[in-house]
């Protein structure tokens, strides 16, 4: 792929400390690739030691069960990157990246990450904030997994989806928009798309939650948060 306009990293936060002159060196080293939607960028166990940044678009991290369900890890939008563990570490990529949509990647070779992150403190300290993250996150799933049934764990990811709704609408204080799918749901909280339905029926009966077009309205958060955190035997008569 020729260089141009597109072929930039100037929209990457990690890499915003570089000078001007640091950055086009770390471009030109850089494979640029392009996917389409739902193409797999990335297989688990594969070789591949590269850190990608997406520049355009957005790309989903997922695992399979051992029957070939889905499980989401992440989405990741334009502005982040991924595959920084096997270039640290030099083992197989950990799960299967695929792309969410039509997307820009640029791929860094493992030996170019690894040489800024020594030269420049501040990504160093970027990516141990990363990791962090990355393992607290894992420790709140095996939380979940261990102690919350398939439909607690649901409540709980439409919780998470929620974000505020500005200007309020008296009707409901939060809100998700766009609606996910319930595979997308499904794939996060380790579950069926079955489940999903089922449970997402169950909250708009109890008036806890209301579909206006391509909005979800959180009627109930206090409700739902009940729920979502109830025990398995007292769920408040939601049937399971």
């Amino acid at each position: 792929m020729s260089q141009g306009n597109a072929n930039r990293l100037d929209g990457i936060p990690f890499l915003k400390s570089l000078t001007e002159a640091e950055l086009r060196d770390v471009e030109k080293r850089c494979r640029w690739r392009r996917f389409d939607e739902g193409e797999q960028i990335l297989d688990k166990d594969s070789d591949d030691r590269d850190v990608y940044f997406v520049v355009q678009g957005g790309v989903q991290i997922v695992n399979f069960s051992m029957s070939g369900r889905e499980i989401a890890f992440a989405q990741l939008d334009a502005g982040t990157y991924f595959g920084e563990l096997s270039a640290i570490d030099g083992n197989p990529r950990s799960a299967t990246v695929l792309a969410a949509t039509n997307c820009l990647l640029a791929a860094m070779p493992a030996q170019v990450f690894t040489s800024l992150v020594v030269r420049h403190p501040d990504l160093a300290t970027h990516v141990l904030h990363r990791l962090t993250a990355i393992v607290r996150s894992c420790d709140e799933r095996i939380m979940d997994l261990s102690t919350l049934g398939a439909v607690q764990r649901v409540y709980l990811e439409v919780l998470r989806l929620a974000e505020e709704n500005e200007p309020a609408d008296p009707a409901a204080e939060w809100v998700i928009s766009p609606i996910p799918t319930h595979k997308a749901i499904a794939g996060r909280a380790s579950t069926t798309r079955e489940t999903v339905a089922r449970s997402m029926s169950q909250l708009v009966a109890a008036d806890i939650i209301e579909r206006r077009g391509n909005t979800i309205l959180l009627r109930d958060v206090e409700r739902l948060g009940e729920l979502a955190g109830a025990l398995d035997g007292d769920m408040g008569g939601v049937s399971r």
